[in-house]
């Protein structure tokens, strides 16, 4: 296994959400000992500590639903800032959130940085929702729902978020574990022919075999890949804090799986890892949980797995 330089960043970002937990999200993976955990594996790690947002004046939208939209963007031009830095200065940054907001800024980001390296970005999102409401489609108002539409450029961003310079293609997105999905977002799949897995689809056919042919588009471009790993993906059951569950979710070894198989594949260039809230959590067995995953996806096998004792 190559070792790799790894930037942390901390992105406590709750904005996007009704809920509050998400802003200690950050310091949970840091107790939950995500830098040792990579160190052990022989990766050079260093934690840049948390990003601030930037101050943005009040802001508006005719939807009335929609909330904190100020502090989103905010949060999105910071977060843009911070990983475009990261990803000139490291092999692998990973963003340690924070509700799913952040990838508004984090995504783009890493696009642009793709693009300076001539290559294309490539997204896995492994998520109960797809996130692809407009400002104008939301009806929680909640923005956490909102970034997979804006970065893949969809209209009703202009004038409310920062203007994206580096839109990932479409055709260079795929998701997996959906199983909560809204009609106006329905129809944003439909409407660009989004790669898209839900659980049933898993369910029948397994998680292994959609991944592959993601990746194996992924290598024939010659592409930089961005893995957005929510929570939420994950069986409520095993992974009790988010405040969005869903049940019907992957299961461990499935979880698992995804990791192993994206790291064997060698294409994966940054992570973000988002939703959770400590505040929901069993005495930070979620937090250890996804530190584990991290831990796979950068060369940990299953047969190096810690026996633990509660």
């Amino acid at each position: 296994m190559t070792a790799k330089s790894i930037t942390l960043i901390g992105a406590p970002v709750q904005s996007g959400t009704d809920q509050g937990g998400c802003l200690m999200g950050p310091d949970a993976y840091r107790t939950a000992g995500i830098g040792p955990a990579l160190q052990s594996l022989g990766h050079n790690v260093r934690d840049q500590g948390n990003v601030t947002p930037a101050p943005v004046g009040d802001a508006a939208h005719p939807n009335g639903a929609v909330h904190d939209l100020a502090a989103v963007s905010g949060w999105t031009e910071a977060l843009h800032a911070a990983t475009y830095a990261a990803a000139q200065s490291c092999d692998m940054p990973i963003i340690l959130g924070g509700d799913h907001s952040l990838s508004a800024g984090t995504v783009p980001a890493l696009a642009h940085h793709a693009a300076d390296q001539g290559q294309p970005l490539f997204v896995l999102w492994l998520d109960a929702h797809p996130d692809l409401h407009r400002l104008d489609t939301t009806t929680s108002g909640n923005l956490h729902g909102t970034p997979v539409a804006y970065f893949l450029g969809c209209d009703g961003f202009e004038g409310h978020y920062p203007p994206l310079t580096h839109p990932v293609d479409p055709a260079h997105f795929c998701a997996l574990g959906l199983r909560s999905v809204d009609p106006a977002e329905r129809a944003i799949i439909n409407e660009l022919a989004l790669d898209i897995h839900d659980m049933r689809a898993i369910d029948e056919h397994g998680i292994k075999a959609p991944l592959a042919r993601f990746l194996e588009r992924v290598a024939a471009a010659n592409g930089r890949l961005h893995v957005s790993f929510d929570v939420d993906f994950l069986e409520p059951d095993i992974a009790c804090a988010v405040g969005t569950t869903v049940p019907g979710g992957a299961t461990f070894r499935e979880a698992h799986l995804v990791m192993e198989l994206l790291h064997d594949s060698g294409l994966v260039t940054s992570l973000d890892l988002v939703e959770l809230n400590p505040f929901l959590d069993e005495r930070g067995k979620t937090a250890r949980l996804m530190v584990d995953f991290a831990a796979s996806l950068l060369g940990r096998t299953v047969l190096d797995k810690p026996t633990r004792s509660f």
